[in-house]
């Protein structure tokens, strides 16, 4: 059994739906799932199917020539098929924050992440350790003014060595570099809190909490040059009130983090993210 995941998107126009369910029947497809949806104001048609084959003579690469002959070309689509038997690759980028690192490599242990880890990287050797205890190969590569470029270089040539397809920063207090953004589009998932812009600076929670806030929240997104303004993924709020210490904040904060990251990294291993103009498309 064979099972590709379709993600399209193309100026609405009648009968694309029709055309791509009856092109998968004529190639023996089985569609076991399909959602889609048309953002009127831009006039833009999303899709995303799956769909499954038995014939062992299935060819992936035949199937893509085929698609975009009979399919795309008609309809002007931008396209991308997935097997969905190959699971992406993601490497972790961290430095001294060990709650979302902790979260996740839980997660990806037991089975519930849909992806491999070749790697964790850090500019730091406080959570090597960690690495270690899950068995995942760790790499130092320290950050100053005077390495950024070198670092930058170590850290692409260790992505293409491993050919990662998406990149995590778990709370990686860095800025990511323009080179690494070109390099990986819209593939590269940062985690924050949701107090900016309004309380910047080292201390957030110390500001929200001076200003008696009465929501905390977190952030997924894909990393663009904007920093901080990249297509959110993922997001989440809790109520909290005047009996909150600065510590209970936190703690609140890193919880909400953890969720959202972990949530954010199972959608885009699943294919269910499809980003427009700066904007999601979130397929259930």
């Amino acid at each position: 059994m064979h099972k590709i995941t379709l993600l399209i998107h193309c100026a609405d126009q009648p009968n694309i739906i029709a055309s791509v369910t009856s092109f998968m029947a004529s190639n023996d497809g089985n569609i076991v799932y399909i959602d889609q949806h048309v953002d009127r104001e831009q006039n833009i048609f999303f899709m995303r199917l799956e769909c499954e084959f038995a014939s062992n003579s299935f060819s992936l690469e035949k199937f893509k020539h085929l698609f975009n002959s009979e399919l795309a070309e008609k309809f002007q689509l931008k396209w991308k098929i997935y097997s969905a038997e190959r699971k992406p690759k993601m490497a972790l980028f961290v430095s001294k924050y060990d709650h979302c690192l902790y979260d996740i490599l839980g997660r990806y242990n037991s089975g519930e992440l849909f992806l491999e880890i070749p790697f964790i990287l850090s500019n730091h050797l406080d959570l090597k350790p960690i690495a270690d205890s899950f068995n995942i190969p760790f790499y130092h590569v320290p950050v100053t003014k005077a390495t950024k470029h070198e670092a930058e270089q170590e850290q692409l040539n260790l992505l293409e060595t491993h050919q990662v397809d998406f990149i995590v920063l778990a709370r990686y207090m860095q800025i990511v570099s323009e080179t690494l953004i070109d390099k990986y589009p819209n593939r590269i998932i940062n985690i924050h809190h949701s107090f900016l812009p309004a309380f910047v600076g080292a201390k957030p929670y110390h500001s929200a909490y001076k200003r008696g806030v009465k929501i905390i929240g977190s952030t997924s997104h894909y990393i663009t040059e904007e920093l901080d303004a990249g297509p959110i993924i993922e997001q989440d709020v809790a109520h909290v009130s005047h009996t909150f210490s600065i510590k209970d904040l936190i703690a609140k904060g890193r919880d909400l983090e953890k969720i959202v990251l972990s949530n954010a990294i199972k959608l885009h291993a699943n294919r269910k993210v499809m980003v427009y103009n700066n904007k999601t498309i979130i397929f259930s």
